[in-house]
């Protein structure tokens, strides 16, 4: 059963979808009006984490022959509305004369809308080396482009690229020259606001810097037709809702699970606790956390909500060899394990977390140094999460490391979270198997701090002990609420200035809708 997402279609099939969508110019009008508003709306949001968008703005607005053209006029028109005191400067890359009629409604509507504060500007003329932008939109071409790019064209999109008086370059759909060919020159855009539905060359990794954060905008595309069981998919903020619903009554602690979390060092001692309160913040009934005996006493003192039990050390204070005896004697109370954050890479250390493993039937998330080649390999007939970065993902084997030669042994499931600016879950059941692969558009450079996947990783196994039969929904889950949690925490304090413990505070405001 697919986690609630949305299909990404190539632009082939998004075509014949919204053809057979959208019939007859009311149904496009309806839909351009829709996505020029929740683009305009995405742009405000994104705007706070570099301070807001300025009261008297100038918008850059470049404007192509379509749909696209019109989205980016319309969320011009909806910005302006917001701020009087804002002004738009309209190129139209091919002329007045060539707009189709629903872009040429456009911009009758923001000239009329705001009259007096909408100048237009040939391309030629465009962007003078002294002139200032808060915001470029860029609504140029659209995801029917195919290369080659007309020079004059390439020749705007190389000045706005290296323009230096550009705050924030945001890209309606895709950016232009991306397509079903690409061109050589591509709009650089600091975010790309994909309408309805994400087609699949956003995702291509040679596209990425143009990209720059992808947002999906629902634009009920999907609300009411059957949605196709695609291999790619993106997750949409509707695998959180459960998570805001009121609790059954007749409920106690072991209702919602019992995790455990097995980690910690005298050398990276800071991060089973980010893991320990991100699962205590998950909402798991029970965390109980086994580090080295004399880091137990502290984190005890300052976190009393889990239950921390001190484990024999090696010399270099890691975990001993009989930590095993200590968690097997207890594994029958755990409904979940994390294993990995802050833990060294000690041989004694490794060999103890691979015998743990060995013992284990339940389900299983592995972090940080957890994720080696012989520990995943040891997780045959077994149901585990792996959260690698883009150097662990290196260092098991990438795509086949995360299947085992031993993969297709019975009961075998095993769900990647590789992080990174646009962070999949892939699954993998088996080496005969692949499942679909999950895209979340949430979160930014606010994530790239150190603690930001203890943190990840702690979310994802208390998730997973409150439903231990459903890895792929843990996986997700988790992945999109740490990114909306990363949203609200750069959006409410700056991309810089923060510490990445803050957003346990944006934890409870990410699930409300």
């Amino acid at each position: 059963m697919l986690v609630h997402s949305h299909p990404v279609l190539s632009c082939a099939e998004a075509k014949t979808w919204e053809t057979r969508l959208l019939q007859g110019e009311a149904a496009e009008w309806a839909a351009m009006q829709r996505a020029g508003q929740k683009v305009a709306e995405s742009i405000l949001e994104d705007f706070k984490e570099v301070g807001g968008l300025p009261a008297k703005a100038r918008l850059l607005v470049l404007t192509g022959k379509g749909h696209n053209g019109g989205d980016a006029l319309l969320a011009a028109r909806t910005i302006l509305a917001g701020r009087p005191d804002a002004r738009a400067v309209v190129v139209l890359c091919f002329g007045a004369a060539d707009l189709r009629p629903l872009a040429g409604r456009a911009l009758d509507w923001l000239k009329r809308d705001a009259p007096g504060r909408v100048e237009l500007v040939p391309a030629a003329s465009a962007l003078a080396a002294d002139e200032s932008y808060a915001l470029c939109l860029d609504g140029i071409f659209g995801f029917q482009f195919r290369a080659p790019m007309d020079t004059d064209t390439a020749a705007l999109i190389v000045k706005i690229n290296t323009h230096v008086g550009i705050k924030l370059r945001a890209a309606v759909d895709l950016p232009s020259g991306v397509g079903e060919t690409n061109a050589m020159t591509i709009f650089r855009a600091d975010f790309t606001y994909a309408t309805g539905i994400v087609k699949q060359p956003v995702l291509l990794p040679r596209v990425t810097s143009s990209v720059g954060r992808l947002r999906y905008l629902d634009l009920g595309f999907f609300d009411h037709a059957p949605i196709s069981e695609t291999k790619e998919r993106i997750l949409t903020t509707q695998v959180l809702a459960p998570l805001a619903e009121l609790r059954a009554t007749q409920t106690d602690k072991r209702t919602f699970g019992h995790l455990f979390v097995i980690g910690g060092s005298r050398s990276y001692p800071g991060a089973v606790v980010l893991a320990v309160r991100a699962a205590l913040r998950s909402g798991a009934g029970l965390v109980t956390a086994f580090v080295p005996e004399r880091l137990a006493p502290d984190y005890a003192a300052r976190h009393p909500e889990a239950m921390w039990v001190g484990c024999p050390e090696t010399a270099k204070g890691g975990l001993a060899q009989r930590t095993v005896g200590l968690i097997q004697e207890r594994l029958s109370r755990a409904t979940a394990m994390l294993m990995g954050p802050g833990m060294s890479a000690e041989p004694e250390v490794l060999g103890t977390i691979e015998a743990i493993v060995r013992i284990t039937n339940i389900p299983l998330v592995l972090d940080a140094d957890a994720l080696r080649p012989e520990i995943v390999a040891a997780c045959q007939g077994k149901r585990v999460i792996c959260t690698p970065h883009a150097g662990e993902y290196e260092r098991i084997g990438g795509r086949a490391g995360l299947r085992p030669a031993t993969g297709d042994l019975p009961g075998t499931e095993i769900v990647g979270v590789l992080k990174g600016p646009l962070t999949r879950v892939v699954v993998a059941c088996g080496r005969s198997e692949t499942g679909p692969t999950y895209y979340s558009p949430f979160g930014g450079p606010v994530l790239a701090r150190g603690g930001s996947g203890d943190i990840l990783a702690g979310l994802v196994g208390g998730l997973l002990a409150q439903k231990p039969d459903d890895l792929v929904l843990a996986a997700c889950r988790g992945v999109v609420w740490h990114g909306r949690a990363a949203d609200l925490l750069a959006r409410a304090r700056g991309q810089v200035a923060v510490e990445i413990s803050e957003i346990f505070e944006q934890l409870g405001p990410a699930l409300i809708p």
